[in-house]
């Protein structure tokens, strides 16, 4: 014999900034877009190899922000489809981790074009390469001011919001229940930090070669130009490692170091004759966090009593917990 309640409740764990930050990657590609075309087409019209390969290279970011940009888009509109049994929460995550390589390659490009220059050294054109530099410098400030203030902290929220939860009781002859918790908490948004990223990364290497431009400019070590590209090519593979670890363990759904939700769970969870047989927990969406936890206890209990012991923890979004009474614990 059982009885449960409607079963049919939201699992949108989008981050609380989803949309703006949609919008605000949008602005970015279309600006840093705009100063790929001019590059090129101004390189193609007057025979400038500078201007022609920072433009291309400017595509690179562009095609790796469009990643970010339809990710946004795709978990937006099927966020309440219902194949998707947690949300739509991790295709940020999926989009990150594939823009992360595609950052790892562009820092790869970067030193092996650098050590081909610095074998078989080319006249540098000074004025027209730091002009260049300049420009995009300003383009790449331009798009950091778009996305100022989100890169380290995004507040992630169920559509539901706080406080509100579904439950679903089943009741057996062994005494097992079930039950949901919706709520809300705080986590970084990494499809959102790929982007800025990529955007810190290309300011970096407008600022090292503009250094090194002037420089070989005013005393001739045009030697300078191809170390700052190997200098700045290994800087971008290691934030590019930082976000593929990052990305990567939400999607292995793996807890980082520095993250106790399962011992937050436990302190919350065994008190008295109440223990935790089987606990599992991973990352849902941005500042969403989804746990399973199987409760043996010698008293009774309806799933809502635990539910009250967890509801502090902000960061679970969605809870089930079973009870298994047994009278020896």
């Amino acid at each position: 014999m059982s009885a449960s309640s409607d079963m049919s409740h939201s699992h949108v764990f989008l981050g609380s900034d989803h949309g703006r930050n949609e919008r605000r990657i949008w602005l970015v590609i279309a600006l840093t877009a705009v100063m790929m075309v001019v590059e090129i087409g101004a390189g193609t019209v007057f025979g400038s190899m500078a201007l022609l390969a920072d433009g291309w290279h400017m595509s690179t970011h562009v095609s790796a922000m469009l990643i970010s940009a339809l990710a946004y888009l795709y978990a937006r509109r099927h966020a309440n489809n219902a194949r998707f049994t947690f949300g739509t929460g991790k295709l940020g995550d999926l989009a990150g981790f594939a823009s992360a390589i595609v950052l790892a390659l562009i820092a790869l490009i970067m030193g092996w074009e650098s050590i081909l220059r610095l074998l078989d050294p080319v006249a540098i054109n000074f004025r027209e390469a730091i002009a260049i530099a300049v420009a995009g410098l300003v383009v790449n400030l331009v798009s950091a001011w778009l996305l100022r203030d989100d890169h380290d902290h995004h507040h992630g929220h169920s559509s539901h919001g706080h406080g509100q939860a579904h439950d679903h009781n089943h009741d057996h002859d062994h005494g097992d229940h079930s039950h949901h918790v919706h709520g809300h908490g705080g986590g970084r948004d990494n499809n959102f930090r790929s982007v800025y990223v990529h955007v810190i990364a290309d300011a970096m290497t407008s600022v090292l070669a503009i250094i090194a431009l002037l420089l070989g400019s005013r005393f001739g070590w045009t030697f300078l130009d191809p170390v700052m590209g190997i200098v700045g090519g290994l800087v971008i593979l290691q934030w590019s490692w930082s976000l593929l670890r990052a990305s990567g363990a939400v999607l292995l759904d793996f807890i980082p170091q520095g993250e106790d939700l399962p011992g937050e769970i436990r302190e919350a969870i065994e008190t008295g004759t109440d223990r935790i047989t089987d606990l599992h927990v991973w990352q849902v969406g941005p500042g969403h966090h989804a746990a399973i936890v199987a409760v043996a206890t010698s008293v009774s209990r309806d799933p809502a009593f635990y539910k009250a012991r967890l509801a502090d923890i902000h960061e679970l979004s969605h809870v089930t917990v079973e009870v298994t009474v047994d009278k020896a614990a």
